[in-house]
């Protein structure tokens, strides 16, 4: 009961293995896993993904949670997530999609997630990107030069409600010209 308290206690619905292990302070691996097991067959957590449990059904989870929570690295909400936010794409997207150090296509139920890879020397810079709700989220602008970035000719339907100024200014700040 007194795991089942912490867990609860906690405004956090997603978890990894090891988050568990510490929330816990479970050291022996074989404890841990009984112990989850346990938990998933009562129904207190849900697998979600390997080594991904949650505490709500998976209808339930902000997706952009859920995507930062599968990368479990930094990450940032960029390019078709952001441009069709923002009206300036008409063409429906499929995945949610963000920016990281690593490439990675991940279904989930209905809902998809697209990493794009990033060099490291760009990734690490915010220029452009703010953090909404614990959420990293690229600018307009910022998701139009790194889109822009991993694909040269991608099409934006409406470019007259872009800041192209800033845009270049971004696409110079961040080293992808």
């Amino acid at each position: 009961m007194y795991r089942l308290n912490k867990l609860l206690k906690l405004d956090r619905k997603i978890y990894h293995t090891n988050d568990l292990a510490i929330l816990w302070n479970i050291t022996n691996k074989n404890t841990l896993y009984t112990t989850i097991k346990r938990y998933v067959q009562k129904g207190i957590l849900i697998p979600i993904y390997k080594g991904l449990y949650a505490t709500i059904p998976l209808s339930q989870l902000n997706p952009f949670d859920l995507g930062r929570a599968i990368i479990h690295r930094y990450t940032y909400v960029s390019t078709e997530s952001v441009l069709a936010g923002h009206g300036v794409i008409s063409q429906a997207t499929y995945a949610h999609t963000f920016v990281s150090d690593r490439a990675k296509k991940v279904t989930i139920g209905n809902v998809s997630f697209l990493f794009r890879k990033l060099k490291d020397e760009h990734l690490s810079n915010p220029t452009g990107i703010t953090n909404q709700n614990g959420i990293f989220t690229a600018s307009l602008e910022r998701a139009v030069a790194d889109m822009l970035y991993f694909d040269p000719t991608y099409h934006i339907d409406l470019r007259d409600r872009i800041d192209w100024k800033k845009v270049k200014y971004i696409q110079k700040k961040v080293g992808y010209i």
